[in-house]
């Protein structure tokens, strides 16, 4: 695969379900496997955050709104960071490590 290819390929790692597509293609990537744990974190926090928003009415409204605008925001930094293939953790979740 080409350097485009890849820089495709770790981005798309921040479209939710996606996240694995730079371990397949890239396995030995070390960026690879860096956007795939940053796309990994933002789909669970995401799935996490709208189930708890989904059972306590009272939280939502706003905040998953509000929630969800955050969670966008974070995928187009990670997104630009991958296109010009950096390793910038996410603010805030970024620490967390969940592929090595």
């Amino acid at each position: 695969m080409n350097q485009n290819g890849h820089r495709l390929v770790n981005m798309l790692a921040y479209l939710g379900i996606l996240f694995f597509l730079p371990l397949v293609f890239e396995p030995q990537s070390k960026i690879g496997r860096f956007h795939a744990n940053q796309g990994l974190v933002l789909l669970l926090l995401g799935v996490a955050a709208n189930i708890l928003f989904h059972f306590l009415p009272l939280l939502g409204g706003l905040f998953a709104w509000l929630l969800n605008v955050v969670l966008l925001v974070a995928i187009v930094y990670g997104m630009y960071h991958a296109f010009y293939e950096r390793m910038k953790p996410l603010p805030i979740i970024g620490k967390i490590v969940l592929i090595s």
